[in-house]
């Protein structure tokens, strides 16, 4: 039997590009290698600086992204400002401590803009949530090591948006297609300081 990790099948990448950042996931949602939907959507904004990307058990990421979305209504309700990307996953981190006898099995990768200069933020952590941070990209899902390599020799630092685009949807759909549990499209989120733009793309659907 496999991990419960792998159980759905998922595949997220963050990357930092110059003064923006960008995260894309694949679309597949499946009960091991039986394919449910090609529709399921990974990824989601926090804020206007802040996206998040989840991978893991399907249930746990629907609870958490629930989860967040309320502790972030919360903070902005009693803070009067929205969270920074630091704080965001700094948020998240203590939310999945606080379950670590009884873990959530998702692994969030979390990316923003931090502060008025806008710099790229990347942060990914495991299902207790210790935090590891970047400034290039972020893997997390089933099929890292096919990712981590097309990554590795495509990515360069100071991407344009459009490029970075490119390089993110590139990446994602050749790593995915090197696995069977993920893939079957992807959404890719470039994030700048005018705003989001959102694509989604066709990939192979065997």
């Amino acid at each position: 039997m496999s991990s419960i990790m792998q159980y759905n099948g998922a595949a997220v990448i963050a990357m930092g590009g110059k003064k923006c950042v960008g995260i894309a996931s694949d679309r597949r949602y499946g009960l091991r290698n039986q394919t449910i939907s090609c529709e399921m959507q990974k990824t989601f904004k926090v804020n206007d600086k802040t996206l998040c990307g989840l991978t893991g058990l399907a249930t746990d990421m629907q609870t958490l992204e629930q989860k967040f979305v309320f502790r972030n209504n919360m903070y902005r309700l009693r803070e009067e400002r929205e969270m920074s990307p630091t704080v965001f996953s700094n948020m998240v981190s203590n939310l999945l401590y606080e379950k670590r006898f009884g873990p959530y099995f998702c692994e969030p990768v979390i990316c923003g803009l931090e502060g008025d200069q806008n710099k790229p933020y990347l942060c990914g952590m495991d299902l207790l949530g210790a935090q590891v941070y970047t400034d290039d990209f972020m893997l997390a899902g089933d099929c890292p090591e096919a990712m981590y390599g097309l990554c590795e020799s495509v990515y360069k630092p100071d991407l344009e948006p459009d490029e970075l685009f490119e390089v993110l949807a590139q990446c994602l759909l050749a790593g995915v297609d090197r696995d069977c549990l993920s893939g079957w499209g992807c959404t890719v989120h470039v994030l700048t300081a005018e705003g989001l733009t959102t694509r989604h793309l066709k990939g192979r659907m065997d």
